[in-house]
């Protein structure tokens, strides 16, 4: 019979760690405060036959948690910032149950950006939120891998939340990192959608930031999403485009780097980082969109 993972926890002090195992979790291996003057903070989970976890997300900032608890996301009431000066970042997840819910099997932690690409390879599925966010330690994602390969088939984008609650509901996915982090805009965030058949996939990515580079791509074929992921910073209009290929590649995973470190392991390694800053002409932090195939 099928193991999925069913529960998740997290321990900021060696106490709860201790309780946790009594309960029969197992930690991952990884401390999600590594590189900060905070105590060790580590997730654990269960895994059974049970109803699966199926979508995980983070909230770090206000308003990221309001449509998380309309769509009945369990929420764990710990920090993953314990005890540092960084944001406060709380874990999500949800047990779904439409098409584009696939169960997850396995997760996993990475600290370096040489591993992460090994990991894409593999067929993990990376979480876009820095957990020592803004907390001046070690960059740390989570990965998930899932019971089948899925493959991206639908990309939109939101502004302050609008509509959030719409695109949960119908089981997209939130690119948890604000494509205008730290460019005093409005809260601009990428979501997606995956389906496990790769004829529904979108094969290629684009991001334009001029109007010459917008009909070259009209031209091309490529679909628009309706937002600018550079709102209300005063920086260029930033569009994200997609197109559906019947003979191309589909795509794996999407996911924003901030880290130049992962920008350049990403390139070396063969991962697609598309090279135009999701921040351009603005005074925001240099961010980049990158996708697997």
């Amino acid at each position: 019979m099928s193991q999925y993972i069913t529960d998740l926890q997290v321990s900021v002090s060696k106490t709860q760690e201790d309780d946790l195992r009594a309960q029969g979790f197992t930690p991952l291996k990884g401390d999600l405060n590594k590189g900060t003057t905070g105590n060790p903070v580590y997730l654990w989970h269960k895994k059974s036959s049970d109803q699966p976890i199926t979508r995980i997300q983070f909230s770090f900032i206000e308003g990221m948690d309001t449509s998380l608890k309309q769509e009945k996301y369990t929420k764990i009431e710990k920090n993953l910032n314990n005890g540092t000066t960084g944001d406060k970042i709380y874990l999500w997840f949800f047990k779904g149950s439409l098409q584009y819910d696939v169960p997850i099997v396995d997760l996993s932690v990475t600290t370096e950006a040489k591993d992460e690409v090994e990991m894409l390879r593999f067929g993990w599925e990376r979480l876009a939120c820095d957990l020592n966010r803004n907390a001046k330690g070690d960059w740390i994602h989570l990965w998930v891998m899932r019971e089948k390969p899925t493959y991206i088939c639908d990309i939109t984008a939101i502004a302050d939340y609008q509509g959030e609650d719409t695109y949960f509901n119908s089981g997209y996915i939130r690119v948890d990192e604000d494509t205008d982090r730290n460019a005093k805009g409005s809260r601009v965030f990428i979501m997606y959608r995956q389906d496990t058949n790769p004829k529904e996939a979108i094969t290629e990515l684009q991001i334009s930031t001029s109007n010459v580079e917008k009909d070259r791509f009209r031209v091309q074929g490529y679909e628009q999403v309706i937002m600018d992921l550079n709102q209300g910073t005063g920086g260029n209009e930033v569009l994200l485009w997609h197109k559906k290929e019947g003979d191309g590649k589909p795509i794996k995973a999407v996911t924003t780097l901030l880290n130049p470190d992962a920008v350049k392991a990403y390139k070396d390694g063969g991962i697609t980082v598309i090279d135009k800053n999701l921040n351009e002409g603005n005074v925001g932090m240099k961010e980049y969109l990158a996708y697997h195939q």
